[in-house]
């Protein structure tokens, strides 16, 4: 939805920043290996694993419920066939999504051959079963998952209505969530080692985070249903809920600072993280009536660029950071300190460049009959 002044959703911007910001930070927060520094001491993990739980917060799930949000919304004011909208957000995602996965297929190289793997890069590129990955599953980088994910999400919007009429199936994300760990586990000990797991993962996926589509179509009718008073209501519960399950992604980092390995096996910090986006969007929900400082929604068109662009800095961060002598928290302070800067420079620039503000969402395709009507959100 592309609102106008009064009728902007500050609050709502305020989530869309704040997702991409933290995936910066997220994302710095691990070793070039994607590992919680498992090569340090524990003590030396305290600090970055801390940033992470705190990060961690607000992660993807989070900007998948905002687009399911936005999407509803839209389509309450400006009603269009189901093949209208596929088509529609297909030239706003997929469009964008083939031009960074090309590019980062091809700038990873650098990275690559700085660490010393240059070759199996390269081999990769000629590879059908890696590009079937890129484009499939988004695997070209490790932030691009959320663009196919996304999209999946989009397809089965049709579902989501069925929870704006009865807001109690927003409920139906716990049985999601709990499915998509029990097939997890099954997956992953029946076909670990096999080319086929990743893409049962994903589909797994796909299915459960329906999830997420119906608790966000059910806020969406909670909130245009309810008063502000009304909403005052639910802090108090969305709060002590909130400092429990963040008390579990506590105990969960701990484990993964005293492993040096990612505590996927811990349940209450699963449920923790999954659970947050939810709890969150609900909280800045009822905060809306608040007065959120406007930049905010000025900022916030930025976010889907700071998510596509901010690995390009990162990588040659991580080159500086990756130094001997440089401790875990050294390096997250490198990787952050000069990626989230250069990223917002970069995207920023990108959004006035005629030709290039598509690959961000920030103009029209350059080919007018792929082009829609309106910029993406």
């Amino acid at each position: 939805m592309r609102s106008h002044g009064a009728e902007r959703l500050v609050w709502l911007d305020s989530m869309r920043l704040m997702a991409g910001l933290s995936m910066v930070g997220l994302h710095a927060t691990a070793d070039i290996t994607g590992q919680p520094f498992s090569g340090f001491s524990a003590t030396d993990r305290v600090g970055p694993m801390f940033i992470r739980s705190l990060l961690y917060v607000a992660r993807t799930e989070l900007f998948l419920m905002i687009s399911v949000f936005l999407l509803l919304l839209a389509l309450q004011h400006n009603q269009r066939s189901y093949g209208q909208t596929i088509a529609i957000q297909a030239r706003r995602l997929l469009v964008p999504f083939a031009f960074w996965t090309v590019f980062y297929a091809l700038f990873s190289l650098i990275k690559a051959h700085y660490f010393g793997y240059g070759a199996t890069a390269i081999d990769h590129l000629f590879s059908t079963e890696r590009w079937a990955g890129f484009l499939l599953l988004g695997t070209a980088k490790y932030h691009m998952h959320f663009i196919p994910t996304l999209f999946g999400l989009i397809l089965i919007y049709p579902l989501f209505r069925a929870a704006q009429r009865h807001p109690a199936l927003g409920f139906s994300v716990f049985a999601c969530l709990l499915t998509k760990r029990e097939a997890d586990l099954y997956l992953y000990h029946h076909y670990w080692g096999h080319e086929i797991l990743p893409y049962l993962v994903r589909v797994v996926k796909l299915i459960t985070y329906a999830g997420y589509g119906m608790a966000t179509a059910a806020l969406l009718t909670l909130w245009q249903g309810s008063t502000v008073k009304a909403r005052q209501k639910w802090l108090i519960p969305i709060l002590l809920t909130g400092a429990i399950l963040f008390a579990c992604k506590l105990s969960a980092t701990w484990q993964t600072i005293e492993t040096g390995k990612w505590a996927f096996d811990h349940t209450p910090g699963y449920w923790a993280d999954f659970l947050m986006p939810v709890l969150l969007f609900g909280l800045c929900m009822c905060l809306g009536h608040r007065n959120w400082p406007p930049i905010l929604s000025r900022l916030a068109p930025y976010a889907f660029g700071i998510y596509l662009c901010h690995p390009i800095f990162l990588d040659f961060a991580e080159m500086l950071a990756q130094q001997p002598g440089h401790t875990p928290m050294q390096m997250v302070g490198i990787k952050i300190g000069l990626a989230l800067p250069l990223t917002c420079s970069f995207v920023f620039a990108l959004s006035h460049s005629r030709h290039l503000a598509w690959t961000i969402g920030l103009g029209p395709l350059p080919w007018p009959d792929l082009a829609p009507s309106t910029t993406a959100t």
